[in-house]
Protein backbone atom coordinates (compact mmCIF):
# COMPACT_ATOMS: atom_id res chain seq x y z
CA UNK A 1 0.00 0.00 0.00
CA UNK A 2 1.36 3.48 -1.11
CA UNK A 3 2.11 6.17 1.59
CA UNK A 4 -0.40 7.85 -0.01
CA UNK A 5 -3.43 5.62 0.27
CA UNK A 6 -2.58 4.62 3.47
CA UNK A 7 -2.90 8.08 4.56
CA UNK A 8 -6.19 8.28 2.76
CA UNK A 9 -7.56 5.17 4.67
CA UNK A 10 -6.50 6.48 7.89
CA UNK A 11 -8.02 9.83 7.64
CA UNK A 12 -11.23 7.74 6.56
CA UNK A 13 -11.14 5.79 9.94
CA UNK A 14 -10.55 8.76 11.85
CA UNK A 15 -13.71 10.62 10.38
CA UNK A 16 -15.72 7.63 10.74
CA UNK A 17 -14.41 7.29 14.59
CA UNK A 18 -15.36 10.77 14.95
CA UNK A 19 -18.99 10.56 13.87
CA UNK A 20 -19.57 7.77 15.93
CA UNK A 21 -17.54 9.32 19.24
CA UNK A 22 -19.98 12.82 18.68
CA UNK A 23 -22.94 10.95 18.24
CA UNK A 24 -22.53 8.69 21.17
CA UNK A 25 -21.59 11.39 23.54
CA UNK A 26 -24.60 13.65 21.56
CA UNK A 27 -27.21 11.17 22.22
CA UNK A 28 -25.61 11.12 26.35
CA UNK A 29 -26.19 14.69 26.53
CA UNK A 30 -29.62 14.56 25.15
CA UNK A 31 -30.83 12.53 27.86
CA UNK A 32 -29.27 14.81 30.10
CA UNK A 33 -31.42 17.92 28.45
CA UNK A 34 -34.37 15.19 28.95
CA UNK A 35 -33.89 15.03 32.73
CA UNK A 36 -33.60 18.97 33.11
CA UNK A 37 -36.76 19.38 31.84
CA UNK A 38 -39.07 16.23 32.61
CA UNK A 39 -39.31 17.32 35.90
CA UNK A 40 -40.73 20.52 35.03
CA UNK A 41 -43.37 19.06 32.58
CA UNK A 42 -44.91 16.70 35.56
CA UNK A 43 -44.46 19.48 38.49
CA UNK A 44 -47.99 20.69 38.10
CA UNK A 45 -49.11 17.23 38.40
CA UNK A 46 -47.25 16.29 41.51
CA UNK A 47 -48.79 19.66 42.84
CA UNK A 48 -52.03 19.48 42.04
CA UNK A 49 -51.92 15.21 42.92
CA UNK A 50 -50.99 14.37 46.63
CA UNK A 51 -51.60 10.70 45.73
CA UNK A 52 -48.84 10.47 43.68
CA UNK A 53 -45.85 11.87 46.48
CA UNK A 54 -47.51 13.46 48.93
CA UNK A 55 -48.68 16.68 49.99
CA UNK A 56 -45.73 19.03 48.24
CA UNK A 57 -46.09 22.67 47.54
CA UNK A 58 -44.16 25.22 45.54
CA UNK A 59 -41.29 25.49 47.44
CA UNK A 60 -40.44 22.28 48.02
CA UNK A 61 -40.97 21.64 44.74
CA UNK A 62 -38.40 23.73 43.36
CA UNK A 63 -36.11 22.12 46.11
CA UNK A 64 -37.02 18.85 44.42
CA UNK A 65 -35.99 20.36 40.86
CA UNK A 66 -32.61 21.57 42.56
CA UNK A 67 -31.52 18.23 44.01
CA UNK A 68 -30.90 16.79 40.98
CA UNK A 69 -28.97 19.63 40.29
CA UNK A 70 -27.00 19.09 43.59
CA UNK A 71 -26.04 15.86 41.97
CA UNK A 72 -24.65 16.84 38.54
CA UNK A 73 -22.32 19.50 40.24
CA UNK A 74 -21.29 16.73 42.58
CA UNK A 75 -20.79 14.86 39.74
CA UNK A 76 -19.22 17.03 37.27
CA UNK A 77 -16.58 17.80 40.14
CA UNK A 78 -15.94 14.34 41.34
CA UNK A 79 -15.33 12.83 37.35
CA UNK A 80 -12.37 14.48 36.68
CA UNK A 81 -10.01 12.77 38.99
CA UNK A 82 -11.95 9.76 38.14
CA UNK A 83 -11.86 9.91 34.55
CA UNK A 84 -8.33 10.10 35.00
CA UNK A 85 -7.83 7.68 36.40
CA UNK A 86 -10.34 5.05 34.51
CA UNK A 87 -10.62 6.82 31.21
CA UNK A 88 -12.91 8.37 28.88
CA UNK A 89 -14.55 5.41 27.81
CA UNK A 90 -14.97 3.49 30.87
CA UNK A 91 -16.45 6.84 32.55
CA UNK A 92 -18.82 7.37 29.84
CA UNK A 93 -19.93 3.83 29.70
CA UNK A 94 -20.82 3.57 33.63
CA UNK A 95 -22.80 6.87 33.80
CA UNK A 96 -24.86 5.78 30.74
CA UNK A 97 -26.22 2.83 32.99
CA UNK A 98 -25.53 5.05 36.28
CA UNK A 99 -27.92 7.81 34.89
CA UNK A 100 -30.51 4.95 33.24
CA UNK A 101 -31.06 2.95 36.14
CA UNK A 102 -31.60 6.60 38.44
CA UNK A 103 -34.38 7.27 36.19
CA UNK A 104 -35.95 4.23 36.27
CA UNK A 105 -35.84 4.24 39.96
CA UNK A 106 -37.11 7.39 40.13
CA UNK A 107 -39.98 6.67 38.08
CA UNK A 108 -40.81 3.83 40.88
CA UNK A 109 -41.17 6.36 43.62
CA UNK A 110 -43.75 6.97 45.89
CA UNK A 111 -42.40 9.82 48.10
CA UNK A 112 -41.57 13.14 48.41
CA UNK A 113 -38.11 12.02 50.32
CA UNK A 114 -37.36 8.84 47.72
CA UNK A 115 -38.18 10.99 44.71
CA UNK A 116 -35.67 13.32 45.93
CA UNK A 117 -32.71 11.33 46.87
CA UNK A 118 -33.21 9.26 43.69
CA UNK A 119 -33.01 13.02 41.98
CA UNK A 120 -29.85 13.67 43.38
CA UNK A 121 -28.55 10.38 42.75
CA UNK A 122 -29.66 10.28 39.23
CA UNK A 123 -27.67 13.71 38.84
CA UNK A 124 -24.21 12.69 39.78
CA UNK A 125 -24.44 10.54 36.69
CA UNK A 126 -25.88 13.33 34.35
CA UNK A 127 -23.06 15.65 36.24
CA UNK A 128 -20.45 12.48 34.98
CA UNK A 129 -21.69 12.84 31.31
CA UNK A 130 -21.86 16.36 30.60
CA UNK A 131 -17.79 16.57 32.35
CA UNK A 132 -16.97 13.92 30.42
CA UNK A 133 -18.40 14.15 27.05
CA UNK A 134 -16.85 17.80 26.31
CA UNK A 135 -13.06 15.76 27.47
CA UNK A 136 -14.28 13.13 24.85
CA UNK A 137 -14.84 15.52 22.05
CA UNK A 138 -11.72 17.63 22.76
CA UNK A 139 -9.76 14.69 22.46
CA UNK A 140 -10.86 13.11 19.51
CA UNK A 141 -12.22 16.17 17.20
CA UNK A 142 -9.84 17.74 15.30
CA UNK A 143 -7.75 21.30 15.44
CA UNK A 144 -9.86 23.29 13.20
CA UNK A 145 -13.12 21.70 14.26
CA UNK A 146 -13.15 21.41 18.08
CA UNK A 147 -15.90 24.19 18.25
CA UNK A 148 -18.05 22.98 15.46
CA UNK A 149 -18.43 19.45 17.08
CA UNK A 150 -18.52 21.19 20.32
CA UNK A 151 -21.65 22.93 19.80
CA UNK A 152 -23.05 19.77 18.17
CA UNK A 153 -22.18 17.58 21.04
CA UNK A 154 -23.84 20.78 23.72
CA UNK A 155 -27.10 20.95 21.68
CA UNK A 156 -28.15 17.76 22.70
CA UNK A 157 -29.04 19.22 26.06
CA UNK A 158 -31.73 21.76 24.50
CA UNK A 159 -32.89 19.07 21.49
CA UNK A 160 -33.41 16.76 24.91
CA UNK A 161 -34.89 19.19 26.37
CA UNK A 162 -36.84 19.79 23.31
CA UNK A 163 -37.66 16.04 23.50
CA UNK A 164 -38.77 15.94 27.04
CA UNK A 165 -41.51 18.68 26.02
CA UNK A 166 -43.09 17.20 23.61
CA UNK A 167 -43.51 13.74 24.20
CA UNK A 168 -45.12 15.32 27.52
CA UNK A 169 -47.51 16.75 25.29
CA UNK A 170 -47.77 13.52 22.63
CA UNK A 171 -48.65 11.44 25.51
CA UNK A 172 -50.39 13.46 27.40
CA UNK A 173 -53.38 11.60 28.96
CA UNK A 174 -51.66 8.58 27.92
CA UNK A 175 -48.57 8.65 30.37
CA UNK A 176 -48.02 9.86 33.49
CA UNK A 177 -44.92 10.72 35.25
CA UNK A 178 -43.28 7.62 36.06
CA UNK A 179 -43.73 6.65 32.47
CA UNK A 180 -42.04 9.58 31.17
CA UNK A 181 -39.91 9.08 33.27
CA UNK A 182 -38.88 5.67 32.33
CA UNK A 183 -38.31 6.81 29.04
CA UNK A 184 -35.60 8.39 30.39
CA UNK A 185 -34.20 5.05 31.12
CA UNK A 186 -34.13 3.82 27.52
CA UNK A 187 -30.22 4.67 27.16
CA UNK A 188 -29.21 1.46 28.81
CA UNK A 189 -31.10 -0.07 26.29
CA UNK A 190 -30.12 1.24 22.88
CA UNK A 191 -27.18 3.56 23.74
CA UNK A 192 -25.20 1.37 25.98
CA UNK A 193 -24.83 -1.40 23.44
CA UNK A 194 -24.16 0.92 20.75
CA UNK A 195 -21.36 2.54 23.10
CA UNK A 196 -20.30 -0.63 24.10
CA UNK A 197 -18.74 -1.34 20.45
CA UNK A 198 -18.62 1.98 18.74
CA UNK A 199 -16.79 4.24 21.56
CA UNK A 200 -13.13 3.84 21.59
CA UNK A 201 -10.84 4.56 24.22
CA UNK A 202 -8.90 8.32 23.68
CA UNK A 203 -5.49 7.44 22.14
CA UNK A 204 -4.59 10.86 23.34
CA UNK A 205 -5.78 9.51 27.26
CA UNK A 206 -3.44 6.35 26.52
CA UNK A 207 -0.93 8.80 25.43
CA UNK A 208 -0.71 11.02 28.64
CA UNK A 209 -0.83 8.19 30.65
CA UNK A 210 1.97 6.71 29.33
CA UNK A 211 0.58 3.92 27.90
CA UNK A 212 2.24 4.62 24.20
CA UNK A 213 2.50 1.64 23.05
CA UNK A 214 -1.28 0.98 23.65
CA UNK A 215 -1.86 4.53 22.51
CA UNK A 216 -0.27 3.72 19.43
CA UNK A 217 -2.22 0.68 18.50
CA UNK A 218 -5.39 2.03 19.14
CA UNK A 219 -4.01 5.59 16.75
CA UNK A 220 -4.01 3.45 13.71
CA UNK A 221 -7.09 1.23 14.65
CA UNK A 222 -9.03 4.67 15.11
CA UNK A 223 -6.77 6.86 12.82
CA UNK A 224 -7.19 9.31 15.38
CA UNK A 225 -3.22 10.87 15.78
CA UNK A 226 -1.31 11.33 19.10
CA UNK A 227 -0.08 14.63 19.85
CA UNK A 228 3.54 15.29 18.89
CA UNK A 229 6.09 15.68 21.62
CA UNK A 230 8.12 19.27 21.87
CA UNK A 231 10.46 20.43 19.50
CA UNK A 232 13.65 21.08 21.54
CA UNK A 233 14.00 24.76 20.54
CA UNK A 234 10.36 24.67 22.51
CA UNK A 235 11.28 22.82 25.04
CA UNK A 236 14.26 25.01 25.55
CA UNK A 237 11.56 28.33 25.44
CA UNK A 238 9.42 26.14 27.73
CA UNK A 239 12.46 26.02 30.47
CA UNK A 240 13.12 28.99 30.17
CA UNK A 241 10.26 31.02 30.42
CA UNK A 242 8.89 32.43 33.74
CA UNK A 243 6.77 29.86 35.61
CA UNK A 244 3.07 30.74 35.91
CA UNK A 245 1.15 29.87 38.89
CA UNK A 246 -0.97 26.58 38.11
CA UNK A 247 -4.35 25.53 38.86
CA UNK A 248 -6.52 26.89 41.64
CA UNK A 249 -3.47 28.70 42.64
CA UNK A 250 -2.86 30.81 39.50
CA UNK A 251 -6.70 31.77 39.71
CA UNK A 252 -6.21 33.62 42.51
CA UNK A 253 -3.31 35.25 40.99
CA UNK A 254 -3.30 38.79 39.97
CA UNK A 255 -3.82 38.42 36.36
CA UNK A 256 -7.00 36.32 36.78
CA UNK A 257 -8.43 36.88 40.07
CA UNK A 258 -11.11 39.52 38.59
CA UNK A 259 -11.61 37.48 35.23
CA UNK A 260 -12.25 34.17 37.25
CA UNK A 261 -15.13 36.01 39.28
CA UNK A 262 -16.65 37.50 36.24
CA UNK A 263 -16.64 34.38 34.29
CA UNK A 264 -18.05 32.52 37.20
CA UNK A 265 -20.79 35.04 37.36
CA UNK A 266 -21.63 34.69 34.28
CA UNK A 267 -21.71 31.44 34.03
CA UNK A 268 -24.29 31.22 37.54
CA UNK A 269 -26.65 33.83 35.50
CA UNK A 270 -26.63 31.35 32.48
CA UNK A 271 -27.38 28.06 34.38
CA UNK A 272 -29.56 29.84 37.21
CA UNK A 273 -31.77 31.29 33.88
CA UNK A 274 -31.70 27.76 32.15
CA UNK A 275 -32.62 25.41 35.11
CA UNK A 276 -35.10 27.94 36.52
CA UNK A 277 -37.12 28.52 33.33
CA UNK A 278 -37.20 25.10 32.09
CA UNK A 279 -38.79 24.11 35.72
CA UNK A 280 -41.25 26.87 35.99
CA UNK A 281 -42.11 28.05 32.54
CA UNK A 282 -45.07 25.94 32.57
CA UNK A 283 -46.13 26.74 35.41
CA UNK A 284 -45.86 30.03 35.33
CA UNK A 285 -47.73 30.39 31.89
CA UNK A 286 -50.28 28.47 33.26
CA UNK A 287 -51.22 31.16 35.52
CA UNK A 288 -51.69 32.85 32.60
CA UNK A 289 -54.35 31.31 31.85
CA UNK A 290 -53.21 28.65 29.21
CA UNK A 291 -53.68 25.05 29.51
CA UNK A 292 -51.12 22.27 29.87
CA UNK A 293 -50.53 21.89 26.04
CA UNK A 294 -50.37 25.18 25.30
CA UNK A 295 -47.70 25.47 28.57
CA UNK A 296 -45.44 22.69 27.59
CA UNK A 297 -45.44 24.42 23.64
CA UNK A 298 -43.95 27.39 25.50
CA UNK A 299 -41.09 25.34 26.76
CA UNK A 300 -40.65 23.06 23.20
CA UNK A 301 -40.01 26.97 21.70
CA UNK A 302 -37.77 27.69 24.37
CA UNK A 303 -35.65 24.87 23.99
CA UNK A 304 -35.69 24.68 20.11
CA UNK A 305 -34.77 28.63 20.17
CA UNK A 306 -31.77 27.36 22.07
CA UNK A 307 -30.89 24.70 19.68
CA UNK A 308 -31.08 26.38 16.80
CA UNK A 309 -29.90 30.58 17.85
CA UNK A 310 -27.01 28.55 20.21
CA UNK A 311 -25.89 27.15 16.54
CA UNK A 312 -26.24 30.47 14.74
CA UNK A 313 -24.61 32.60 17.65
CA UNK A 314 -21.70 29.73 17.85
CA UNK A 315 -21.06 31.03 14.41
CA UNK A 316 -21.43 34.86 15.32
CA UNK A 317 -18.66 34.05 18.22
CA UNK A 318 -16.23 32.80 15.75
CA UNK A 319 -16.34 35.97 13.76
CA UNK A 320 -16.89 38.99 16.17
CA UNK A 321 -15.77 37.43 19.54
CA UNK A 322 -17.50 34.79 22.37
CA UNK A 323 -17.67 37.84 24.76
CA UNK A 324 -19.62 40.53 22.57
CA UNK A 325 -22.04 37.66 21.54
CA UNK A 326 -22.59 36.31 24.92
CA UNK A 327 -23.14 39.90 26.21
CA UNK A 328 -25.91 40.57 23.10
CA UNK A 329 -27.67 37.27 23.70
CA UNK A 330 -27.63 38.02 27.70
CA UNK A 331 -29.65 41.09 26.68
CA UNK A 332 -32.18 39.95 24.39
CA UNK A 333 -33.09 37.42 27.08
CA UNK A 334 -33.65 40.32 29.31
CA UNK A 335 -35.78 41.93 26.70
CA UNK A 336 -37.77 38.61 25.43
CA UNK A 337 -38.75 37.70 29.48
CA UNK A 338 -39.95 41.54 30.41
CA UNK A 339 -41.97 40.95 26.85
CA UNK A 340 -43.48 37.59 27.98
CA UNK A 341 -45.28 40.05 30.56
CA UNK A 342 -47.47 41.79 27.94
CA UNK A 343 -49.88 39.55 27.32
CA UNK A 344 -49.02 39.64 23.28
CA UNK A 345 -50.80 37.53 20.57
CA UNK A 346 -49.01 34.14 20.78
CA UNK A 347 -46.93 34.22 17.89
CA UNK A 348 -45.20 37.43 19.14
CA UNK A 349 -44.96 35.29 22.47
CA UNK A 350 -43.56 32.20 20.88
CA UNK A 351 -41.08 34.54 19.58
CA UNK A 352 -40.04 36.41 22.41
CA UNK A 353 -39.95 32.57 24.19
CA UNK A 354 -37.51 31.29 21.45
CA UNK A 355 -35.29 34.69 22.07
CA UNK A 356 -35.13 33.73 25.76
CA UNK A 357 -33.95 30.09 24.84
CA UNK A 358 -30.93 31.78 22.92
CA UNK A 359 -30.37 33.83 25.84
CA UNK A 360 -30.14 30.93 28.46
CA UNK A 361 -29.07 27.94 27.76
CA UNK A 362 -27.95 28.91 23.79
CA UNK A 363 -25.59 31.29 26.06
CA UNK A 364 -24.26 29.28 28.45
CA UNK A 365 -22.78 26.99 25.85
CA UNK A 366 -21.02 29.60 24.29
CA UNK A 367 -20.00 30.79 27.41
CA UNK A 368 -18.30 27.16 28.01
CA UNK A 369 -16.15 28.14 24.76
CA UNK A 370 -15.34 31.68 26.01
CA UNK A 371 -14.09 29.95 29.59
CA UNK A 372 -12.04 27.28 27.94
CA UNK A 373 -10.00 30.02 25.43
CA UNK A 374 -9.48 32.62 28.06
CA UNK A 375 -7.31 30.39 30.18
CA UNK A 376 -3.83 30.08 29.57
CA UNK A 377 -2.82 26.15 29.46
CA UNK A 378 -2.01 25.98 32.87
CA UNK A 379 -4.89 27.34 34.76
CA UNK A 380 -7.36 26.34 31.93
CA UNK A 381 -8.77 22.66 33.71
CA UNK A 382 -8.92 24.93 37.09
CA UNK A 383 -11.05 27.85 35.41
CA UNK A 384 -13.40 25.25 33.63
CA UNK A 385 -13.99 23.54 36.86
CA UNK A 386 -14.38 26.66 38.71
CA UNK A 387 -16.73 28.38 36.40
CA UNK A 388 -18.74 24.49 36.11
CA UNK A 389 -19.18 24.48 39.62
CA UNK A 390 -20.13 27.44 40.25
CA UNK A 391 -22.51 27.79 37.13
CA UNK A 392 -23.83 24.93 38.98
CA UNK A 393 -25.35 26.59 42.17
CA UNK A 394 -26.83 29.02 39.50
CA UNK A 395 -28.62 26.13 38.31
CA UNK A 396 -29.33 24.69 41.81
CA UNK A 397 -30.41 28.13 43.29
CA UNK A 398 -32.95 28.93 39.66
CA UNK A 399 -35.75 26.23 40.83
CA UNK A 400 -35.56 27.18 44.33
CA UNK A 401 -36.03 31.16 43.12
CA UNK A 402 -38.63 30.10 41.17
CA UNK A 403 -40.68 28.10 43.57
CA UNK A 404 -40.03 31.01 46.75
CA UNK A 405 -41.62 33.48 44.18
CA UNK A 406 -44.50 31.49 42.91
CA UNK A 407 -45.15 29.94 47.07
CA UNK A 408 -45.16 34.05 48.19
CA UNK A 409 -47.99 34.60 45.95
CA UNK A 410 -45.88 37.25 44.04
CA UNK A 411 -47.75 38.09 40.31
CA UNK A 412 -46.77 35.79 37.53
CA UNK A 413 -45.26 39.49 35.72
CA UNK A 414 -42.82 39.93 39.06
CA UNK A 415 -41.22 36.14 38.57
CA UNK A 416 -40.28 37.63 34.69
CA UNK A 417 -38.80 40.60 35.67
CA UNK A 418 -36.54 39.03 38.55
CA UNK A 419 -35.32 36.37 35.67
CA UNK A 420 -34.68 39.41 33.33
CA UNK A 421 -32.50 41.00 35.89
CA UNK A 422 -30.26 38.07 36.15
CA UNK A 423 -30.18 37.93 32.42
CA UNK A 424 -29.37 41.85 32.51
CA UNK A 425 -26.82 41.27 35.46
CA UNK A 426 -25.03 38.60 33.01
CA UNK A 427 -24.88 40.82 30.05
CA UNK A 428 -23.19 43.89 32.37
CA UNK A 429 -20.56 41.62 33.87
CA UNK A 430 -19.77 39.87 30.52
CA UNK A 431 -19.35 43.46 28.63
CA UNK A 432 -16.73 44.68 31.54
CA UNK A 433 -14.81 41.06 31.43
CA UNK A 434 -11.33 42.09 31.01
CA UNK A 435 -9.48 41.58 27.82
CA UNK A 436 -7.92 37.71 27.72
CA UNK A 437 -4.34 38.25 29.29
CA UNK A 438 -1.97 38.36 25.91
CA UNK A 439 1.47 35.92 27.60
CA UNK A 440 3.24 33.54 26.56
CA UNK A 441 1.99 29.80 27.86
CA UNK A 442 4.41 27.87 30.12
CA UNK A 443 3.73 24.44 28.72
CA UNK A 444 1.30 22.69 26.14
CA UNK A 445 3.22 24.53 23.39
CA UNK A 446 2.85 21.25 21.60
CA UNK A 447 -0.84 20.84 22.53
CA UNK A 448 -3.34 19.26 19.61
CA UNK A 449 -0.47 19.07 17.36
CA UNK A 450 -0.59 15.81 15.47
CA UNK A 451 2.90 13.56 15.08
CA UNK A 452 4.52 14.34 12.22
CA UNK A 453 4.06 10.55 10.93
CA UNK A 454 1.10 8.39 12.00
CA UNK A 455 2.89 5.47 13.32
CA UNK A 456 1.61 2.14 11.26
CA UNK A 457 0.81 -1.09 12.06
CA UNK A 458 3.89 -2.43 10.31
CA UNK A 459 6.58 -0.37 12.83
CA UNK A 460 4.07 -1.10 15.56
CA UNK A 461 4.90 -4.74 15.37
CA UNK A 462 8.10 -4.58 14.20
CA UNK A 463 8.77 -2.54 17.05
CA UNK A 464 7.81 -5.64 19.30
Amino acid sequence: MSVLTESAATAARGRKTVRWVVLIAALALVFDGYDLVVYGTVVSSLLDDPSQLGPLNAAQAGALGSYALVGVMVGALVVGAVGDFLGRRKVMLINIAWFSIGMALTSMATSVFAFGILRFLTGIGVGALVATAGAVVAEFAPAGKKNFYNAIVYSGVPAGATLASVLAIVFNGILDWRGLFMIGALPIVFLLPVALFKLPESPRWLQARGRQHEAELLSVKTGIPLLAAPAPTETAAAASAPKQKAGFAGLASRRYAVPTAFLGIMSFSGLLLTYGLNTWLPEIMSQYGYDKNYSLMFLVTLNAGAVVGGLIASRSADKFGAKRIVSTTFALAAVSLVLLTFGFPLPVLLTAIAIAGVGTLGTQVLIYGLVSNYYATSVRAAGVAWCAGFGRLGGIFGPLLGGFLIAAGVQTATAFYVFAGVALAGALVTLFLPKRPVTEESSGLAEDRPAPVMATAANIVGND
